[in-house]
């Protein structure tokens, strides 16, 4: 099998060597330039590893780092540092990172970290990486949707909103927070993006169950509930 890495690095002669070195090793792997660019081509396919620079355009490594973990939390993620980023380091590790390299580095080291990180999320069998709430289950590592035994196919914001209000069960979350751990700052302001894809979500788990599973909080946003909760 071989294993898919995304680079979110800004300097692109050093991404572009780091994708050579990963290529004459067997990975596959792409590059993103901006935090934006890299969000984007994380949500929309599947990676194994994240190579993520913490000084990036349009949104910094540590704002990606935490709209990433907000939704996932399996998918390795290595952050590439300045030597005197000493703070965004314990940032980056606090917040879900999984190890990091500091610039300038060998490629040797880094690639004995990236083989370090793949086998540790290896280790991990897809049971242990299950969510539940009632009769609704959600797979990390596969990204599989189950409810009422049916398994639900959603897109990948749909999956991302979903997970998102599943690590949150009966917190009633509001449309901003929910928008800044979905969406991020591209969508800021413009909460009804959260009201059309919380739409979309319940038609889906409704057609396995007509039982109300997300409940809305009216003046405020919504809650994952298996009762009616509505003021």
């Amino acid at each position: 099998m071989t294993h898919r890495i995304l680079i979110i690095e800004d300097e692109e002669n050093i991404a572009r060597v780091l994708q050579l070195e990963l290529q004459f090793e067997g990975y596959e792997a792409a590059m993103a330039h901006t935090g934006a660019e890299g969000l984007l081509q994380y949500r929309e396919q599947q990676w194994d590893l994240i190579l993520l620079d913490i000084m990036l355009p349009e949104m910094s490594g540590i704002d990606v780092l935490k709209r990433i973990r907000a939704t996932e939390s399996q998918t390795p993620v290595i952050m590439l540092t300045a030597k005197s980023e000493v703070e965004d380091k314990v940032k980056g590790l606090d917040l879900g990172a999984n190890d990091y390299v500091t610039k300038p580095f060998e490629i040797e080291e880094l690639l004995a970290r990236i083989r370090n990180a793949l086998r540790f999320s290896q280790k991990v069998s897809p049971k242990q990486v299950a969510l539940t709430f009632g009769h609704l289950s959600i797979n990390e590592q596969t990204r599989e949707v189950v409810y009422f035994d049916k398994e639900i196919q959603l897109t990948p914001r749909e999956y991302d909103l979903l997970f998102y209000l599943l690590k949150h069960p009966k917190q009633v979350l509001t449309r901003e927070q929910i928008l800044e751990a979905v969406w991020g700052y591209d969508y800021y302001g413009d909460t009804n993006v959260v009201d059309v894809y919380i739409r979309y979500v319940r038609q889906k788990l409704e057609a396995a169950n007509p039982t109300p599973l997300i409940q809305t909080v009216r003046g405020v946003g919504y809650v994952l509930k298996e009762h009616s909760y509505e003021t």
